[in-house]
C-alpha cells in the first residue's frame, strides 16, 4: 500500500506545493483532506507560475486523479475559477472528484467571516475572509450544507428553509442583516450540482479501493501544523486538524493505510497574520528574508513575518505527525546570510522551556534561545545543474546546517529544495516511493 502524506511543519507556507508537485510525479492519486480556499500553494513548472488555493497539486499533472475529501470546505465559485485558469492553461479538470460528505462554504459565511473579525477589534484572528471558519462552525453545528445535498433539491432546499432563518436572527445580532434571497441562493446551488454531477462521489471509497488495489496515493495537508485548531498557536490558528491525524477522518481512510509522512520544513520561519511569534526578527535581516524569500501570501498578497528556524517548533511537529522524513525547503533564501541563528529553546519568566507551550500568554513572553551556525555565500552556478550533481555539491556550510537540523529532531531530510522549479531539488531518498 504505497501511500504518502505531506505536512507543513510551521505556520504554513513551508513550500508544500512544490514538494507535493515534485512528488507527484509517481502519483496515481492526490487528496487534500482539510482546509478550503484560504490556502494558498504556488507550483512552478518551467517559468509558468501556478498558484492553487482549493484544488489539489495533483492538477496541474496529467493523468493523475485529484481528490477533495470530505473533510475540506468548498467554496463552488473559488474552485470554479481555478478550475477555468487551469482549462485556459491546456489543462484537464477531468480527473477532479469532490466528496459528496464536503461542506460548501456559502455566501454568507463570508458575510459572518467579516463581521466576526470587525467584533473581535484588535484582538482578531487575521482570517482571510473566505468564510472557512464559519463554514466549519456550521459544520460542527450541524448547520452546513454538502457537495451531495446540491443534487437533490428537495432535500436542499428543506435544508435551506431549516438553516436561513437561524442565520438571519444570527447576523442581526452582529449588526449585519444578511436578506438572503433563498430562492436564488437554491438556484446557484442546484446550479453547481449540475456542473460538478460528475465529479462527486463517494471520495472514501474510491480512495480506499485505489490503495487496496495497490495505487499510489499522495495525502496533500494545507496550511501548518502551527495552524492546528487543537495542536497550534491557539485561537490564532485555522479552523480545521492540519496534522497527519485529520487525514483519516478527513480523506475517510484508517490510521494503517498512512504508510510515509513527510514534513516540510522551511529553512526559517514565517508567519502570516496574528499570533505570537517568538523568532521574528523586525531588523534588516528580517526584511532581507522577506524579498529574498518573496514572502508573500498566495491567497491574500499579505507580507509574512520572518524570522529564524525554531526547532522548538518544529520538535513539536515532528511528534504530533509522526514525521519519517524532512524535506527542507528555501535554503536558497539564506545564501549569503550569516552567521545563521537557530531557536533551540525558550526562556520563559527565567525558565528553560524545549516543549511548545499551549498557554498564549506565556508564549506572548517567550525568549528565544539560539545557537549559531555558519552561513553560506551564494552560488554562480546554475541551481539546477548544481542538484544535478548532487548534495556534496552543496556549500559545506549548508550540508551542516541540514545535518544540523536533522540530529536537532532526530529525522532524516530526504528532499533539499534550493528553488522554485522542480529541478532544483536534490532527492535522497533511499526507497523511493514513487519513480519521481
Amino acid at each position: 500500500m504505497p501511500t504518502l502524506a505531506i505536512i507543513g511543519t510551521q505556520w504554513g507556507d513551508e513550500g508544500k506545493g512544490k514538494i507535493t508537485d515534485y512528488l507527484a510525479e509517481g502519483a496515481d492519486m492526490v487528496v487534500r483532506y482539510q482546509g478550503g480556499a484560504n490556502a494558498g500553494h504556488t507550483i512552478k513548472v518551467g517559468e509558468e507560475v501556478i498558484a492553487l488555493h482549493l484544488l489539489p497539486s495533483g492538477m496541474v499533472r496529467s493523468g493523475v486523479t485529484s481528490v477533495i475529501g470530505n473533510g475540506v470546505v468548498v467554496d463552488c465559485e473559488a474552485m470554479g475559477k481555478e478550475i477555468e485558469g487551469l482549462l485556459r492553461s491546456g489543462r484537464s479538470a477531468d480527473g477532479l472528484r469532490i466528496s459528496d460528505r464536503a461542506n460548501v462554504v456559502l455566501p454568507y459565511h463570508r458575510a459572518f467571516d467579516g463581521a466576526e473579525e470587525r467584533v473581535r477589534g484588535n484582538k482578531g484572528v487575521g482570517t482571510t475572509g473566505r468564510g472557512i471558519g464559519p463554514c466549519y462552525s456550521d459544520k460542527m453545528a450541524r448547520s452546513g450544507i454538502r457537495m451531495g445535498d446540491l443534487l437533490d433539491e428537495a432535500y436542499l432546499k428543506e435544508r435551506l428553509d431549516t438553516i436561513l432563518p437561524m442565520k438571519e436572527r444570527l447576523a442581526e445580532s452582529l449588526g449585519q442583516p444578511l436578506g438572503i434571497d433563498r430562492e436564488g441562493l437554491a438556484a446557484t446551488l442546484l446550479e453547481y450540482g449540475r456542473r460538478y454531477r460528475d465529479n462527486i462521489v463517494d471520495t472514501s471509497v474510491l480512495i480506499y479501493e485505489h490503495i487496496k488495489a495497490g495505487g499510489k496515493v499522495m495525502f496533500e495537508g494545507a496550511q501548518g501544523t502551527m495552524l492546528d485548531i487543537d495542536n497550534g498557536t491557539y485561537p490564532y490558528v485555522t479552523s480545521s486538524n492540519c496534522t497527519s491525524a485529520a487525514i483519516c477522518s478527513g480523506a475517510g481512510v484508517p490510521p494503517s493505510m498512512v504508510e510515509q509522512v513527510v514534513g516540510v520544513v522551511k529553512a526559517y520561519t514565517t508567519r502570516v497574520g496574528a499570533g505570537p511569534f517568538p523568532t521574528e526578527l523586525k531588523d534588516e535581516t528580517g526584511k532581507r528574508l522577506l524579498h529574498q524569500g518573496e514572502e508573500f501570501g498566495t491567497t491574500t498578497g499579505r507580507e509574512r513575518r520572518c524570522g529564524w528556524l525554531d526547532l522548538v517548533v518544529l520538535r513539536h511537529a515532528v511528534r504530533l505527525n509522526g514525521l519519517t522524513s524532512l524535506a527542507i525547503t528555501k535554503l536558497d533564501v539564506l545564501n549569503g546570510i550569516g552567521p545563521i541563528k537557530v531557536c533551540v529553546a525558550y526562556d520563559i519568566d527565567g525558565e528553560r522551556v524545549e516543549d511548545f507551550p499551549a498557554s498564549i500568554s506565556r508564549l506572548e513572553r517567550a525568549k528565544p534561545i539560539y545557537e549559531e551556525r555558519k552561513g553560506w555565500g551564494s552560488w554562480s552556478e546554475d541551481t539546477a545543474a548544481l542538484c544535478r550533481k548532487g548534495v556534496t555539491a552543496l556549500p559545506e556550510a549548508m550540508r551542516d546546517y541540514i545535518a544540523y537540523i536533522e540530529k536537532s529532531v532526530g529525522v532524516k531530510a530526504d528532499i533539499l529544495s534550493v528553488g522554485k522549479r522542480r529541478e532544483e531539488t536534490i532527492d535522497l531518498r533511499p526507497d523511493r516511493w514513487s519513480p519521481a
